[in-house]
């Protein structure tokens, strides 16, 4: 599981050092894609095709499905991180998260998120507030 929140930057050549907790699992290879609320996941490659195989069985004839499988995987790159744990973000992802310099890495379960540090400031204080106040539970039997 991946959790904690870091702040690498975004070298001159679009490369990002991947958090030292969560190289072990991505060693072997990872697949980025864009994310909701403009950010970039980070998928290890087995959690991606587990993830791939369950949207696979919803029906194509699906206009919500194709629209989502359309924008996910169009914008998929598969990456291998290098000797010093550095991942190459490729140009369209950088663009899509905004990212320039400054990121924030999240840890999101069995996933990881890349954000600009700007957005992700301004979503976590957005999110603050209701997160405080949750008054429901958010997934049954959980709170």
């Amino acid at each position: 599981m991946f959790f904690g929140t870091y702040t690498p930057r975004l070298d001159d050549k679009g490369r990002l050092f991947l958090p030292a907790k969560f190289r072990d699992r991505l060693t072997e290879g990872l697949v980025l894609t864009k994310g909701q609320d403009r950010c970039i996941y980070v998928w290890p490659q087995a959690s991606f095709a587990e993830f791939s195989d369950r949207i696979s069985k919803t029906p194509f004839t699906n206009k919500a499905t194709r629209d989502f499988v359309r924008v996910l995987f169009s914008g998929a790159s598969d990456e291998v991180p290098d000797k010093q744990g550095r991942i190459t973000v490729p140009a369209p992802l950088r663009e899509y998260a905004r990212l320039d310099r400054d990121c924030v890495v999240v840890g999101a379960m069995e996933r990881v998120e890349i954000w600009d540090a700007t957005r992700w400031s301004e979503y976590s204080d957005a999110q603050e507030e209701s997160f405080a106040t949750l008054s429901e539970e958010v997934i049954e039997g959980l709170l």
